[in-house]
């Protein structure tokens, strides 16, 4: 299982035991877009192969409002 928790300038990234940060500009050029306006199942995406997706993605945005 992968956890993730953002904060306003990053998401933190725990992945099969391994801790790891990802910083805001990285996950913005790798989405392509807005740090706010990206999503959580893109975060997933970018973190494991080939994520279980489940619920409504949720945007960052709102996650760190």
């Amino acid at each position: 299982m992968t956890a993730l928790s953002f904060d306003e300038q990053g998401v933190d990234v725990v992945y099969e035991g391994t801790e790891f940060r990802l910083e805001r500009a990285l996950v913005e050029d790798a989405i392509d877009k807005s740090y706010p306006e990206v999503t959580d199942h893109e975060v997933l995406q970018i973190v494991e192969p080939n994520p279980t997706l489940s619920g409504e993605p949720k945007r960052i945005g709102d996650i760190t409002a």
